[in-house]
């Protein structure tokens, strides 16, 4: 039983591998045909044709001359007048006198300083009795003037007022006059005393109340 299975199956591989060669002949042989005739067709359509050469292009014609440009001759233009210049005068020499030379004058020398001081002068008696109310002017005591008088007084080695200054008025000339009489006749002082114990000028400063007196 095994042997013809085996039989068999060799005699169907056989005829398939013959039916497989048929097909592939017959494929070469048609496909060789149809080529064959392609290629015939292909020649009996070809035509020959002559191909005509192009004429050569014309040659270039020259440019046209330019137009003719006419020159006309420049204007004629009269030259200018002659003018005549008046010589020039020379300006006359004035001469500037030269100033003096500048003399420099030295400065003076600085003032020695003041002399030392062993003692300051100082009022005799009380200052506010030196001038009182009953100096009051009567012309202004009417008016009703008041005011104040800063003054100055130079006092001598001998402790009496030499000269009073007014260093701020009233607005009276009258008070600032009136007050500078009774300090130099009234104020007293102790005399200022220099570095070796002798008497010296001095100055000194105060100031006066004008009011007038209520009753």
């Amino acid at each position: 039983m095994a042997y013809g299975d085996q039989t068999l199956s060799t005699r169907k591989v056989v005829s398939i591998a013959l039916v497989i060669a048929l097909h592939a002949v017959i494929g070469y042989a048609f496909v060789t045909g149809l080529a064959y005739n392609v290629v015939k067709k292909v020649a009996r359509d070809l035509k020959t044709f002559d191909v005509a050469e192009e004429a050569p292009p014309p040659p270039d014609q020259p440019p046209p001359p330019p137009p003719e440009t006419k020159i006309e001759p420049p204007p004629v233009v009269a030259p200018p007048p002659i003018v005549q210049v008046a010589p020039t005068v020379a300006p006359p020499i004035v001469s500037v006198p030269v100033a003096p030379p500048v003399v420099i004058t030295p400065a003076a020398p600085p003032a020695p300083p003041p002399p030392a001081v062993s003692r300051r002068g100082e009022p005799r008696g009380t200052p506010g009795e030196w001038v009182t109310p009953e100096d009051y002017p009567s012309a202004d005591l009417r008016a009703e003037n008041q005011g104040t008088t800063s003054f100055e007084l130079v006092v001598g080695a001998d402790g009496k007022a030499s000269d009073c200054r007014v260093t701020n008025s009233s607005g009276f000339p009258s008070l600032d006059t009136k007050a500078c009489q009774m300090l130099i006749r009234r104020a007293r002082f102790k005399p200022q005393l220099d570095g070796n114990g002798q008497p010296m000028s001095f100055t000194y400063r105060n100031r006066v109340r004008w009011q007038i007196p209520k009753d």
